[in-house]
């Protein structure tokens, strides 16, 4: 893991959480670390288990220079699609962030310019830099915590063990009790059933 792409600038590390999920909003990170930050275990979020990730949790908000935490709606989504909406989400977390960066290393090969602060694209970056995989960290904790909390409002789709993932379990309420208002529409909700099925039962995105 590196601790920065460049040694003598303000870095922000951005990644987003959620993009596959057929249920709640996408989350977005936005971190600047310390130029000598660095932790042992510290990686891509979906190598952490739950313990590691809600101790590194706490410890990333202490140690940054700054950091923020956004949402897109699964309305919002529906609008503009998945892809548009993670990389909003990374938009509102920079401009979230306490100090404005001089330079964006962004998750992934796929991003729209932020207004006036060059980027860099960085495939498997959460598993590259620690600024990316601390954003990583920030935001998937932060959408597991919400989906947990939503799963009490809506208790028939497993979401404080799946978070809005399609599982076999997600699916089945989906079937037996409709679509909630915080699902995608525009995600393909029932494997068995086609587009246009689909939003004659659970209505228009």
């Amino acid at each position: 893991m590196e601790a920065y792409f460049h040694k003598d600038k303000i870095e922000a590390g951005t990644d987003e959480a959620g993009r596959g999920c057929l249920a709640g909003p996408v989350f977005a990170a936005a971190v600047i670390l310390p130029k000598d930050f660095d932790h042992p275990f510290l990686r891509d979020s979906k190598q952490l288990n739950s313990l590691q990730k809600n101790e590194l949790y706490d410890l990333i908000k202490q140690e940054a220079i700054a950091h923020s935490i956004q949402k897109v709606s699964p309305k919002k989504i529906d609008k503009i699609n998945i892809l548009n909406a993670s990389i909003l989400a990374m938009h509102k977390s920079i401009k979230g962030l306490q100090i404005q960066p001089e330079f964006i290393l962004v998750d992934g090969n796929r991003f729209t310019p932020y207004p006036q602060i060059p980027h860099a694209t960085v495939i498997k970056g959460d598993d590259k830099y620690f600024s990316i995989a601390a954003a990583s960290v920030l935001a998937k904790v932060a959408r597991d915590r919400y989906m947990t909390r939503m799963s009490k409002k809506y208790p028939y789709y497993d979401w404080d063990s799946n978070y809005g993932y399609p599982t076999k379990a997600h699916r089945s309420g989906i079937e037996a009790h409709g679509a909630t208002p915080l699902h995608r529409k525009s995600f393909k909700l029932l494997a068995h059933m086609d587009k246009l099925n689909q939003l004659d039962l659970f209505g228009q995105p």
